[in-house]
């Protein structure tokens, strides 16, 4: 088999297509927290905090600071080592919330996989049974 039509083979089966799919609307869904956390979770944060509360813009500077540069843009554009801590703060509540979300969606699926009644038991073929049937007269036997 050439490398073509493996290829062929192995993109063409349903779950590499079932992969597609969920990658393309997890990456759409990654971009619904995004603009939950920075459109909605974050300004009540800041609310409730008293003020206005970007963590994206929360960082410590590691190295020297010659141009007393104050902001985030402005050491990166320098070259200046910034620990910017507070992108990862805002990265970590995207994450937490998604992880939240995608555990409730199993948790309701498993839910109504229970609730499905169980299939039917598949009806034993004439063969076993007609077998089953000169065994259980062969016990009967002396």
């Amino acid at each position: 088999m050439s490398i073509v039509q493996e290829f062929k083979t192995f993109a063409i089966k349903g779950n590499m297509i079932d992969l597609a799919v969920g990658v393309i609307i997890g990456a759409a869904f990654g971009k619904i927290i995004d603009s939950l956390v920075n459109d909605l979770i974050m300004p009540i944060i800041s609310f409730i905090l008293g003020g206005k509360v970007d963590f994206s813009k929360l960082f410590f500077i590691l190295g020297d600071n010659p141009l007393n540069l104050s902001t985030l843009d402005a050491l990166k554009k320098a070259d200046i080592a910034v620990l910017a801590y507070g992108n990862f703060i805002t990265i970590m509540i995207n994450f937490i919330l998604l992880a939240i979300v995608v555990f409730m969606m199993v948790k309701a699926v498993n839910k109504m996989k229970k609730n499905e009644p169980a299939a039917a038991p598949a009806a034993t073929p004439e063969d076993v049974g007609l077998l089953r049937e000169i065994r259980d007269e062969l016990r009967r036997r002396p």
